[in-house]
């Protein structure tokens, strides 16, 4: 990945919602449990990523220790990411319902997720020396200068 040495900001404006998405291992030895559930969400981002009318804007991938994985997925809006979420025909529908199958409650491998629905003027991005990056890598960047050098400036989308 090139390296942008500029100071740029997200050129995404309006709102958007930010979805944390993410599985623990807890039972390393138990790797029929958590394979499956690690194996799962490539295709389910490859799918979203064919579908530009999913309202899925990307994604970033993250170690959070030894043991997390995390996703930080970005969505036009609540609706689109719910819409997916419980659409009989595509992928996540039938991965979670295989999870629930195969681990369940059993303790060998956590699952969790959290959602933001961020409103128009309610973020602001700012990356120096940084390949393309999270909300950056989605929405393209601009220069951060001018009324964007300044966060307060960045936060109003002046």
């Amino acid at each position: 990945m090139a390296i942008i040495s500029a100071r740029v900001t997200a050129a995404h404006e309006g709102p958007v919602v930010v979805f944390v998405i993410g599985m623990r291992i807890n039972r390393l030895w138990r790797i029929d449990k958590w394979l499956p559930v690690a194996r799962a969400m490539g295709p389910m981002i490859a799918e979203l990523g064919r579908d530009p009318d999913s309202g899925f804007l990307g994604t970033e991938y993250a170690l959070a220790g030894l043991r997390t994985v995390l996703l930080i997925q970005y969505w036009r809006d609540f609706d689109a990411l719910e819409g997916y979420a419980r659409a009989r025909d595509w992928r996540h529908w039938p991965a979670w319902t295989a999870f629930n199958r195969a681990v369940g409650t059993d303790g060998t491998v956590g699952i969790f997720h959290e959602t933001y629905a961020v409103p128009a003027g309610g973020h602001e991005t700012v990356y120096v020396n940084m390949p393309e990056f999270g909300l950056g890598k989605v929405a393209g960047t601009v220069p951060a200068t001018g009324s964007r050098a300044e966060a307060r400036g960045r936060m109003r989308g002046e």
